[in-house]
């Protein structure tokens, strides 16, 4: 659905199903240079559970317009502005990559907006190296190449895609294409700046599950561990043979994960 938020037309997948006025939200945010799409199956599945989805293409990504917005707190402000556009008081909140930080910096400063939090793919702080950080600035094919080579497995890039049908280099490889100008330069900066993560771990009211490949190449698992040691009530799901886009690599996992917490 599109929605008015800051007079920009905003797009909000809803996994298919009208939002029922009471029941409980479930937010998705995607990662760099992404969109909504990343969360299809997710947000059907949980639809059909009887939440209200907002699946949101971020300002500048997929089908929303307006432009980039330079920080994680600039984009956690943003989602706030989608809840109340959309009359939702409460929300389970997730998060892949870049994404996740835009869920964890909103839950620890709307507290009340969240009922519980889930990082995919994620660690604080997340460092960008300024080889691919320099590429996307000059908006260079190979920026999007390496963003897909690194977030894959080595497992992945051999094949085994649990969709029927699909490829999972090319997948990514495609969506990363369709981003305009400066988007994924905006992005990996975002991620980089954002360095007081750690400090706001500690006001992280709700439930939080952290959901990791186990080798992941772009936020190595061990740059995980301070962040589940400080958030107040973590528990971590560790996906063998399985890095950094596990909305590609393991969907069905993923799915399973948060389940656990509805």
């Amino acid at each position: 659905m599109y929605i008015d938020v800051d007079s920009k037309k905003t797009y909000v997948a809803t996994g298919s199903k009208d939002h029922v006025e009471g029941n409980l939200g479930m937010t998705f945010i995607h990662g760099t240079g992404m969109d909504h799409t990343v969360w299809t199956l997710a947000g059907r599945h949980f639809a059909r559970k009887g939440l209200n989805i907002h699946a949101v293409d971020l300002p500048g990504h997929g089908r929303s317009e307006g432009s980039v917005i330079d920080s994680i707190e600039g984009m956690a402000d943003w989602v706030i502005s989608v809840l109340d556009a959309t009359g939702q008081d409460k929300t389970i909140i997730v998060g892949h990559s870049m994404g996740s930080l835009v869920a964890f910096d909103l839950a620890a400063r709307y507290p009340d907006r969240v009922d519980t939090l889930v990082m995919v793919g994620t660690s604080i702080p997340m460092p960008v190296g300024e080889v691919l950080l320099n590429s996307a600035k000059d908006d260079l094919d190979v920026a999007k190449e390496m963003v897909n080579f690194w977030s894959h497995s080595q497992a992945a890039h051999l094949g085994g895609s649990q969709v029927p049908g699909t490829w999972m280099i090319g997948k990514l490889q495609r969506l990363l294409e369709r981003s305009g100008p400066g988007v994924i330069y905006n992005d990996l900066k975002a991620c980089k700046d954002y360095t007081s993560g750690i400090e706001r771990s500690k006001d992280i009211a709700c439930p939080t599950l952290l959901i990791l490949g186990e080798d992941d190449f772009m936020t190595p698992v061990r740059n995980s561990k301070s962040l589940a040691e400080n958030i107040p009530q973590s528990r971590t799901v560790m996906l063998p043979n399985c890095g950094h886009a596990i909305v590609n690599e393991a969907p069905n996992e993923m799915l399973d994960a948060i389940a656990t917490v509805v």
